[in-house]
């Protein structure tokens, strides 16, 4: 049962669940079938954000998560972390909160709750990021995939401040993440990416003329986000996917890395939607098993001396293997 500070925190850093929908964002989309499966995922983040800062235990919010869908539940996993993470930041916290749930029940869903990071340090100030990233025993991918925290930052920004980082094209201020600030914006872009995939409701047309209207050393890594998007929340159907990976025309490999990384994310959960399958197909002419297969050979180990971060060595194979060999169909 939560408690008055649990209600009160809830009260005053959860968002409505209206205030995250497209229409109360102001986002040029228009309402379908498709659009309200978008929608649910920040709804699906909010809940999960909901019970955290309540300040509900692991056990209690582990089988609060549980009940919500398959498929949104990676992205309760998002806000959940979200909140801990928050929590664990502010004055007296300090009881390790973060690091229980992503070496616990949040483990299969790693690649997300590291984005629910990224949300956090979207409300907290930048001398709180430094302790921000717990330490993790046992978890494959930590920290190599920890610059996911910074895409989600992209994406909380672009998402909840549109004017400031999509319109005006704003770049963040480089920040050591891993002690490597100069990777920090690429990482950021690939969040801002992902945001434009929500914020034109999965319009194949709009999305590609967003990511067009920015400078042209930000689109590969806006591409891989869309793609990321694209697949691993849905949002239109194979005649949509059909035009995107057009659209996408020199930078598919980009669109293509996205969509490895997130079927990467979603075969580590345990699974995987008709409509991520439907994309992998599509956009990168690969089965799920491929895709996986893929991320697990071209995988890079943790490895923090050379001028690349490994989380972009990784990155690289993957394009590599698109570039090479192009794309034999759409769909």
């Amino acid at each position: 049962m939560p408690t008055f500070f649990g209600l009160l925190r809830k009260r005053m850093l959860a968002p409505s669940l209206a205030s995250v929908g497209f229409g109360e964002r102001g986002f040029p989309v228009t309402p379908t079938a498709a659009t309200a499966r978008l929608e649910a995922v920040p709804q699906a983040v909010v809940c999960g954000f909901e019970w955290a800062i309540e300040g509900a235990s692991l056990w209690e919010l582990e089988r609060r998560l549980a009940l919500v869908e398959p498929e949104q539940r990676g992205f309760a996993y998002e806000g959940a972390t979200m909140g801990y993470t928050i929590l664990d930041a502010m004055p007296g916290g300090g009881r390790d909160r973060t690091r229980a749930l992503l070496e616990g029940p949040g483990e299969p869903h790693i690649f997300l709750t590291y984005i629910g990071i990224g949300f956090a340090m979207a409300r907290l100030p930048r001398p709180l990021w430094k302790n921000i990233l717990p330490e993790l025993d046992g978890v494959h991918h930590h920290p190599i995939m920890s610059w996911l925290a910074v895409d989600g930052y992209g994406f909380d920004r672009a998402y909840f401040d549109t004017r400031r980082w999509v319109d005006e094209q704003a770049e963040p201020a480089p920040y050591p993440w891993a002690d490597r600030p100069d990777y920090f914006p690429r990482a950021f872009d690939q969040g801002v990416g992902r945001a434009l995939w929500f914020i034109h409701g999965g319009v194949p047309e709009a999305v590609a003329a967003a990511v067009g209207a920015f400078a042209e050393s930000r689109r590969p890594d806006l591409w891989s986000g869309v793609g990321l998007a694209a697949t691993f929340a849905g949002g239109t159907d194979r005649a949509g996917l059909e035009i995107l990976v057009r659209l996408a025309g020199a930078y598919h490999a980009e669109l293509a890395l996205g969509v490895v990384f997130a079927i990467k994310a979603r075969t580590y959960s345990g699974y995987v939607p008709d409509h991520s399958r439907l994309a992998a197909g599509v956009l990168a002419d690969l089965t799920p098993d491929a895709a996986e297969a893929l991320a697990d050979r071209t995988e890079v180990p943790f490895d923090d001396e050379g001028p690349v971060p490994p989380y972009e060595l990784w990155r690289a194979r993957i394009r590599a293997e698109f570039d090479a060999q192009p794309l034999r169909r759409a769909g």
